[in-house]
């Protein structure tokens, strides 16, 4: 014989929604509204970590994974009984948040900067350095690559090498537009390292024309950014593009 319930036990326990609070309100709203109480903006370059609290990230990542099993319903995928999609709204939910757009959840990567003693003033080329991302109008990848030149002077920040791919790769790891995306890049090195001069090249290849619409395989977007010295002195400019295209074969 089953025992009786105790009084004031729910004959239906009310489970919470993925990536719900305890009151049922999406992780998502709250982050929202947070970044709105801010008066901040929030597209899809930007990066909103300081807004994001301890735990809502996997949160996040489960409401993600929930509208995506919605996408999939409403593109008729039979999710119950296809082995092949059964897990595919979570792998999905895990790229987005987790690496394909996790520069717009994560800190900026720690760089440490030390002082030019040696005085070093000058051209500094880094690249290519591999980009990988996502255009902002389709979702589809963006495939590239970066070359940046640095004129420093006596007063200038220095950072490792590695780093300048660990702060390209941060700016990337997002929707993007590539026009956008070279002057953030250029934006975030000029704060870290103050140069005379900046210079960035980036060369990509946009799955948005080559996987849809006019499928150009061909085709690439190649645009620049200079700052400082590379923008006032031709000959700099003209060295620097030079030396760049030595390398892009």
């Amino acid at each position: 014989m089953n025992a009786p319930k105790p009084l004031g036990t729910p004959l239906h326990a009310v489970v919470p929604a993925p990536g719900t609070g305890n009151d049922g309100t999406p992780v998502s709203v709250r982050i929202r509204e947070r970044i709105k109480a801010s008066r901040e903006r929030f597209h899809a370059n930007d990066n909103i970590a300081a807004f994001i609290e301890p735990g809502e990230l996997e949160r996040l990542l489960d409401e993600v994974a929930g509208k995506m099993r919605g996408v999939l319903d409403s593109l008729v995928i039979d999710t119950e009984n296809d082995h092949n999609t059964q897990d595919t709204a979570r792998r999905v939910a895990k790229m987005y948040v987790n690496e394909v757009f996790k520069g717009r959840y994560t800190p900026e990567p720690p760089v440490t900067e030390f002082p030019n003693v040696e005085r070093l003033n000058e051209l500094m080329i880094v690249g290519p350095i591999t980009v990988r991302s996502a255009c902002s109008h389709h979702f589809c990848p963006i495939m590239g690559r970066v070359w940046i030149g640095v004129m420093p002077n006596e007063h200038s920040n220095l950072i490792g090498l590695s780093k300048y791919a660990r702060l390209t790769e941060w700016i990337m790891s997002r929707p993007q537009i590539q026009e956008e995306a070279v002057t953030q890049v250029a934006d975030l090195l000029q704060d870290k390292m103050s140069p005379d001069g900046l210079a960035v090249v980036m060369e990509a290849d946009h799955f948005c024309m080559q996987w849809r619409g006019v499928r150009d395989l061909d085709s690439k977007m190649v645009n620049s950014v200079m700052r400082g010295s590379f923008l006032k002195d031709a000959n700099l400019r003209r060295e620097f593009l030079a030396l760049v295209n030595t390398r892009r074969g």
